[in-house]
């Protein structure tokens, strides 16, 4: 039996310690923030933070992380406040949304260990693939979440995720329907 920590939870997997973390999230904790895009640890669409590094789950067993504490998407922010999703919310990022998870969690281990990222430190450090192409917008989110987490700006955030959207139009006129 293999043990370790999911999103502040001990979890103990009865599988194959040889079984991929991606697939022991998605299918015995249904923890399906992390996608499967390439299986061979290329696209990072399946990032997690593994004891504060971006870990590709594809590519990573569960025997070997027993006693680690891993981050899933789901786990870094469940009102969604965590900087780096606030700033992906305001620079408009998500297009398809496939990549988004891998490269939100990738964004946030990375802005743990670098407080004022250049735009170049950004690029060469998340190397996540998108098919849409959002790398520019991903550099400004970035940029934008350090500020935040420095405190040198803040990002109103939106409704909460179980909010109506009556009471969501209320909170932030912004998502009031149009009037003809």
């Amino acid at each position: 039996m293999t043990r370790f920590t999911v999103n502040n939870q001990p979890v103990q997997y009865r599988m194959d310690p040889k079984t991929p973390l991606l697939w022991a999230l998605r299918d015995a904790s249904n923890l399906t923030g992390a996608k499967y895009g390439c299986g061979t640890g290329d696209c990072g669409a399946c990032t997690v933070d593994i004891d504060g590094e971006a870990v590709k789950a594809c590519q990573t067993t569960i025997g070997a992380i027993e006693g680690s504490f891993v981050t899933t998407i789901e786990g870094l922010s469940r009102e969604r406040s965590h900087p780096v999703q606030l700033a992906w919310l305001a620079k408009n990022v998500t297009q398809c949304g496939f990549c988004i998870p891998g490269m939100v969690m990738a964004a946030a281990v990375f802005l743990k260990k670098t407080r004022n990222p250049s735009e170049d430190d950004i690029r060469a450090s998340i190397t996540n693939l998108c098919r849409c192409g959002v790398y520019p917008r991903v550099v400004e989110a970035v940029l934008q979440a350090a500020r935040v987490q420095r405190g040198d700006e803040t990002i109103e955030a939106g409704a909460a995720p179980d909010t109506s959207p009556d009471d969501a139009a209320r909170r932030v006129p912004a998502l009031s329907p149009a009037k003809p």
